[in-house]
């Protein structure tokens, strides 16, 4: 049997307390997999550690106890096998769009030629609509254009997985929605691996594979996973019209407002 290519068991992460002794776990016991190329959106109220697992899967963070394997290693430590873009887009403010998504090329194949890191990033910031503003600084972009940039990066590196916080939610709605439909083409065109976090129901279903539910926290748990079984040539325009829908959003509400207080837990 294939496993897994990310295996999350029995992760827990407790921060010290006033007095110094370890204080309630924000999460434990958290355990799940990911299939290679799934797209997995993780929902939860604020406080149950939802940016902590993604900084302990992307080695900025380290869990109290527990064990990550991804691609059959165990995750030490940040690496360029992993992609992340936050909300904030962090990009390096002195560096145009293309020579931030240049960095990160270099970073990743320090032997490439000039030319080539110039094709390789060009590349990717015209899949996200951005072929016309390579030499713009991020002072000269919009908050839509600078999470393009980031997306780009993350992509350009062709990490194994991509590790998504919010990257759109200080975004307007129409710049959000123009986003996520180049997310879905990149994602569908590339079979990359990725893990988001969002609070947008509707965000969930159209993006995601498997929707993960987390209970509040403390002591936060995986409360269930909703598979999103609804055709994968989904788009804004025509979700709402799929059927079954309905349904799914229904149950994600719910548990939202009625359910994610209780420590339900549930096999992955």
């Amino acid at each position: 049997m294939t496993r897994p290519f990310l295996e999350v068991d029995d992760l827990c992460k407790r921060y010290p307390g006033r007095d110094g002794k370890p204080g309630a776990p924000v999460f434990d016991k958290i355990a799940f997999s990911i299939d290679k190329g799934e797209f997995v959106c993780v929902i939860g109220h604020s406080g149950c550690g939802k940016s902590t697992i993604l900084n302990i899967l992307a080695g900025i963070d380290e869990p109290s106890r527990g064990t990550l394997i991804m691609d059959g290693r165990e995750i030490a430590g940040p690496s360029l096998d992993r992609g992340v873009v936050f909300q904030a887009h962090a990009l390096l403010p002195w560096l145009t769009a293309l020579q931030n998504v240049e960095f990160g090329v270099r970073s990743r194949w320090p032997g490439h030629r000039r030319e080539q890191v110039r094709e390789h990033s060009v590349r990717y910031l015209e899949m996200v609509g951005l072929g016309h503003a390579l030499d713009k600084k991020p002072a000269e972009l919009s908050g839509g254009m600078k999470q393009r940039v980031g997306i780009a990066r993350a992509f350009a590196i062709q990490p194994k997985m991509l590790l998504l916080d919010e990257p759109f939610g200080a975004l307007d709605a129409l710049t959000r929605g123009t986003i996520q439909d180049e997310l879905l083409d990149i994602v569908r065109a590339t079979g990359q691996t990725v893990f988001m976090i969002t609070h947008d129901v509707d965000e969930a279903i159209l993006l995601a594979d498997r929707i993960m539910l987390m209970s509040t926290g403390p002591y936060a748990r995986i409360a269930q996973m909703v598979p999103v079984d609804l055709p994968r040539s989904r788009t804004r325009a025509t979700l709402h019209h799929e059927p079954g829908y309905y349904d799914i959003r229904n149950h994600l509400v719910d548990f939202l407002v009625d359910k994610a207080t209780k420590k339900e837990s549930v096999a992955s």
